[in-house]
């Protein structure tokens, strides 16, 4: 039981393969079955902790974290109090009906997001033996049954499934994207006594890790760590990731928030003014309650939570079924409309993760077809006879840049690529009696093995210098004429070579990125590259594909901290960019005020996932990525974030139009009813005529949910602003307390005298009438955006719901649900004089509209602002 115990504990991966293999209590036969289950009861299974699925009680409660889903609670509550059932009964209906929209929408995405959960691997192949005298044989076991001290087997394509020390390894590279970012493939040895690598505790050369791949070569590798404990998980927090781990409220949270407040310090002042008011002036107390409510109720837009969650969840609906995107928290889906800056990584993203050939250069720096052809040659018969599964990516490459060569010479022998020496080199039949040596490598490698003066081979490192920094990848071509023989080929025979040239490489573009790119461009999205690779690199990539680099940033430390960091985020490049410079990126643009959206897919990619406004990752990333973004799309492709963002600016248009159109005519109408109050003998409306106007108003609004802004709403970034809504909806408020003030004198006239209707139910039905037909004006003239060349749109579903609740307000007080409700049919002079009433109302308010929108030219959506820009950091596209 102590080797268990042992095991369970964490072991250094550090020190010799031996002394590795004794402090996890194993050995280079790997484990037998019955050392193998004790580990796993005693360290559990090797999987990464999935985040909890909340349950439905938890749902509904995180639902009435919502500010007017919580008022609407509050006035509920005191309705029931005041013993008003029916307004009680509405409000708690709509606080019930917005908590179970938001409960499925998430529900539903959480749904979309088990059917995307793929395991790390499948299966691995470990040596295990049945008892301890036995010979180990290779067996496939699932990969939650790994345990320390497992002896696995690596071959190209595998995944590595939990943190190994390598063993013994033969031209072994390994893919690390998904955990550094790098594109190209790391190589790895079983080193004997190993340090700190370059690139940090990822880059230790005798180390594999989970959720890295393999590239080339075989490999023989003990399990160190398993599960929770390695670092693919461990580092990043597994326990806290989702939203709960963001830094600071996304643009949403704002949004909401802070108009939220506005509103409820207007709804806390109305009850008790009007309460005071009427005891002091009109001797009415605790009778008004009931009316005091209703007209809080009258101001709150107490559709708010089911508008925004049915247009939410019509945009994930709609996005899931057409690009395949699914939103896993639906105002994820508002707080994409407002990004205005989306940082992305440059490998799978701008470029395809395979390299092409750009052009062969001679040893003088000119261009040299017969470098490329021989270096393809090459290639051919270092993959012929070393029996390879597969070229690597340099090697494919040249072979598909230099078409069918190779086998017009008959190949000797081939050393395979050892990443230590850094060279692969392949022998071919040259003229009678010859062979020739074909070797391919890094430069400096390459350099060091070829006959050269000093200041010779210094001129060739500046000229692969030059090319590299023009972010090209480079792989040197050199050549030996040797006496033919019959032993075999070994790295000692490369020296003495003749320097042939070089081979430059550029990373292949994605073929709708560029597109893309303007497309984002277009629609007011600045693209910033957050890479790990070198920023000749990322350079060269943002240059063919139109974007305008300027000054390459390369993160670190530094002078100034975050401050220099915060000054230099108005560059487009981040270059040598570690998992937490990302977020540190991402953080300094949220402190400049602007909307960050982040686009990764590996382990690296983590911590700015979280720290983003909204984090998106493609469903191929890993499982810790998925789990920290909120929002997975199909591929790793800009198009289908375009095609997210428009979607999250459509509801977020439609969600100001709602807001825009209830709060400004709600205004108007307490203030009409808090003075008539004051100047009537009488209640200016019935609480129960309060209630029946805003049901069938917010009925007729939920329209907006269906409605299709126009095209220049779609321009620019949706952030719903405070102060610009509190600004428009006092104007415009204003506005409609005027025409509500204006039918108070004509039915004054009408009914004062003796020969008058002096009649209270006539005063309500008109006033009735007169603000359905107004709210039903408001609908179709203040709903967002402009059609193309600044035309007013039709009116769609919206324009059809205004027409009905015109209908309803005409007809209502004449049908037999009128007199319960304390109203009665009108004369017909009546409609006559609310018609002088309304027909300027309308002129006005178009005109009012027509001259906010010259006044602010991108006004698509009043309410909204454009957000922060900053000079020359925008992605421009030519």
């Amino acid at each position: 039981m102590a080797s268990e115990l042992a095991a369970a504990r964490p072991a250094s991966p550090d020190g010799t393969p031996l002394q590795v293999l004794r402090r996890l209590d194993s050995g280079p036969r790997g484990l037998t079955d019955a050392e193998a289950e004790a580990r796993l009861a005693a360290v559990g299974e090797n999987t990464v902790p999935e985040v909890r699925t909340p349950s439905w009680p938890l749902r509904w409660m995180r639902s009435l974290r919502d500010p007017f889903t919580a008022v609407l609670l509050c006035l509920g509550l005191v309705s029931t109090l005041v013993a008003s059932w029916g307004t009680a009964a509405v409000i708690l209906s709509l606080v019930a009906v917005s908590c179970v929209l938001r409960a499925t929408g998430e529900h539903r995405a959480d749904r979309s997001m088990a059917a995307l959960r793929e395991l790390v691997a499948g299966t691995a192949t470990v040596l295990r033996r049945t008892a301890g005298g036995e010979e180990p044989r290779p067996r496939e076991v699932p990969v939650t049954e790994l345990v320390p001290g497992d002896v696995l087997r690596l071959g190209p394509g595998d995944l590595v499934p939990a943190d190994v020390r390598l063993l013994r390894a033969r031209g072994l590279t390994v893919h690390e994207a998904a955990l550094t970012g790098e594109s190209a493939p790391v190589a790895k040895a079983a080193v004997e006594e190993p340090g700190l690598g370059e690139r940090g505790p990822f880059g230790q050369p005798h180390l594999c890790f989970q959720g890295s791949s393999v590239a080339t070569g075989t490999a023989t590798a003990v399990v160190v760590e398993t599960g929770e404990r390695t670092r693919f998980a461990a580092a990043h927090g597994t326990a806290g990731l989702g939203r709960a781990g963001r830094t600071g409220p996304s643009a949403f949270d704002r949004s909401v928030r802070g108009i939220s407040w506005v509103l409820i310090r207007f709804m806390l002042l109305t009850p008790p003014l009007v309460l005071m008011t009427n005891a002091a002036l009109r001797g009415r107390g605790l009778e008004t309650l009931p009316f005091a409510v209703a007209v809080a109720v009258g101001l709150t837009p107490e559709m708010l939570p089911v508008i925004v969650t049915l247009c939410l969840a019509r945009g994930t609906r709609q996005l899931a079924g057409a690009h395949g995107v699914i939103v896993k928290r639906l105002p994820a889906l508002h707080d994409l409309g407002a990004v205005d800056v989306l940082c992305v990584d440059k490998t799978g993203t701008l470029t395809q993760d395979r390299p092409v050939v750009e052009r062969a250069l001679d040893a003088d720096g000119r261009d040299d077809p017969e470098v490329l052809r021989w270096a393809a040659v090459g290639a051919w018969w270092n993959l012929q006879l070393a029996e390879l599964p597969a070229p690597d990516a340099l090697d494919e490459a040249l072979l598909e840049a230099a078409g069918a060569v190779g086998e017009e010479y008959d190949g000797i022998a081939a050393v395979p690529f050892d990443p230590v020496r850094r060279l692969a080199t392949a022998v071919v039949r040259g003229r009678f009696g010859r062979h020739v040596l074909l070797v391919r490598g890094a430069v400096e490698d390459v350099l060091e093995r070829c006959a050269l003066e000093p200041a010779e081979r210094e001129r060739l490192r500046r000229l692969a210098a030059r090319e590299a920094d023009a972010g090209l990848r480079l792989l040197a071509l050199a050549t030996a004429d040797r006496a033919a023989r019959t032993g075999d080929y070994t790295p000692a025979d490369e020296r003495g070579l003749t320097f042939r040239g070089l081979i430059a490489f550029r990373d292949e573009l994605a073929p709708t990125a560029a597109e893309a790119l303007r497309g984002l461009a277009e629609a007011g999205v600045t693209v910033k590259i957050l890479t790990g690779d070198h920023p000749g690199t990322a350079a060269r990539v943002c240059r063919d594909l139109g974007i305008d680099v300027g000054e390459v940033h390369t993160v670190g430390p530094g002078p100034g901290g975050d401050g220099a960091l915060a000054a230099a985020a108005r560059t487009t490049v981040f270059a040598r960019c570690t998992p937490d410079d990302k977020a540190r990126v991402v953080a300094a643009l949220r402190a400049a005020g602007h909307t960050v959206g982040f686009l990764g897919d590996g382990a690296n990619d983590v911590p700015a996932l979280r720290t983003a406004d909204v984090g998106v990752a493609p469903r191929a990333a890993c499982g810790i990525a998925r789990g920290s973004a909120d929002v997975v799309l199909a591929d790793k492709d800009l198009t289908a974030i375009g095609h997210a963002v428009t979607a999250g600016r459509r509801a977020s248009g439609n969600i100001a139009s709602y807001l825009r159109v209830t709060l400004s005519s709600n205004l108007g109408n307490v203030i009409a009813m808090l003075v008539a109050g004051l100047l009537l003998p009488f209640l200016p409306m019935l609480p129960v005529q309060v209630l029946v106007q805003n049901l069938c108003f917010d009925a007729a609004q939920s329209s907006f949910a269906h409605d299709r802004p126009g095209r220049a709403a779609l321009r620019r970034p949706t952030v719903l602003r405070p102060r610009a809504f509190l600004r428009f909806i006092t104007g415009f408020g204003a506005l409609n307390a005027v025409a509500d003030f204006a039918t108070f004198a004509v039915l004054a006239l009408v009914l004062w005298g003796p020969d008058a209707l002096n009649d209270e139910a006539v005063f309500h039905s008109a006033w009735f009438t007169e603000n359905l037909l107004t709210q039903a004006l408001v609908m179709v003239l203040l709903r967002t955006g402009r059609g193309e060349g600044g035309r007013r749109r039709l009116p769609g579903p919206v324009g059809r719901a205004a027409a009905v609740l015109a209908l309803v307000g005409l007809l209502l007080p004449a049908s037999p649900l009128g007199p319960p409700l304390g109203m009665t049919g009108l004369p017909l002079p009546y409609y006559l004089l609310l018609a002088v009433v309304l027909v300027p109302y309308g002129l006005a308010l178009a005109v009012a509209v027509r001259r906010y929108e010259r006044r602010v030219p991108d006004a698509d959506a009043p309410g909204t602002e454009t957000p922060v820009t900053e000079e020359g950091a925008s992605a421009r596209v030519n």
